[in-house]
């Protein structure tokens, strides 16, 4: 099946390109995303691109670096991992970001990873934003064969990532105890699904799933760092905080070169950087291919 889809940041870029809708089976809801092609008979590689909490594959980094590497011959496969948006749905059943846990996320990435696969791709080019990023580093660490592995921003994780957040006036802010304290009364009660309002972004969240950001679910990046063997490049906005996105930490941890790129002037989403980011990550990786 082909859909037209457009990458780019603005309707008056580039125009239209074609791209295959995926869906992929899961042990619950299918995993949608795009397969982009290039205009190449034959690519030179393929990249698969990871968004972050609450958002998807057609929106912010994820979706305005498909046209800088397409441009470079890379083809592009994005999706949405099964914890997409804050909260939506196919049917009635409510879905989301809200309901994710750690174990889902990287469940989903091995099944993208297989599906890469079995299309002959040798190895592909890990691409991850924020919380995506956290999770493809963990994913190529786990399963090596990557040529080369981008984040943008991607968090600490553990435990610690639930608490600095908060610090930072995301999440639980400093209500962090008194959610707690709710999340696992409704967890005991039977109610794991049931959903818990947060004062800071991304402002709902099921119990389970905040007990699963409370616990040692979600894997540490630094952690992973030296089991990763392709060349990585991190990029982080001047106006993120470096204890979050910590940077120096993992190329200090890694055994292999780490690129650290500070973008000036950027926040979270590189919001009016986009092309200076876009180009900085399609350089780099064309740069690492050869």
């Amino acid at each position: 099946m082909s859909e037209r889809a457009q990458p780019a940041g603005t309707e008056s870029g580039p125009p239209p390109l074609e791209g295959q809708l995926l869906s992929l089976p899961t042990p619950t809801v299918p995993i949608d995303g795009m397969w982009f092609p290039t205009r190449q008979e034959r690519p030179r590689a393929t990249a698969v691109l990871c968004h972050g909490n609450g958002a998807n594959f057609y929106s912010g980094p994820i979706r305005f670096l498909v046209t800088h590497l397409l441009d470079r011959g890379i083809e592009c496969c994005s999706f949405n991992r099964r914890g997409h948006e804050t909260l939506t749905t196919r049917t009635r059943v409510p879905e989301g970001n809200a309901y994710q846990t750690a174990a889902q996320a990287m469940e989903d990435n091995r099944i993208v990873g297989a599906y890469v696969e079995r299309r002959g791709v040798p190895g592909p080019v890990v691409i991850g934003h924020s919380n995506g990023g956290l999770f493809a580093a963990r994913h190529v660490a786990d399963h090596p064969g990557a040529r080369a592995l981008v984040l943008l921003s991607a968090h600490l994780g553990g435990p610690e990532m639930l608490r600095r957040a908060s610090e930072l006036g995301l999440l639980a802010q400093r209500r962090g105890a008194e959610l707690s304290a709710q999340a696992h009364r409704l967890v005991d009660a039977g109610r794991p699904d049931a959903l818990l309002l947060m004062p800071g972004w991304w402002y709902v969240v099921s119990a389970a799933t905040y007990l699963d950001m409370e616990g040692d679910a979600i894997p540490r990046l630094v952690e992973a760092a030296p089991r990763i063997r392709c060349p990585v490049l991190y990029l982080r906005g001047s106006e993120e905080d470096p204890e979050m996105y910590p940077a120096e930490e993992l190329a200090a941890a890694a055994t292999v070169r780490v690129d650290v790129r500070i973008v000036p002037g950027a926040d979270h989403f590189y919001s009016g950087c986009e092309e200076h980011v876009g180009r900085l990550v399609a350089d780099w990786v064309d740069a690492a291919l050869r």
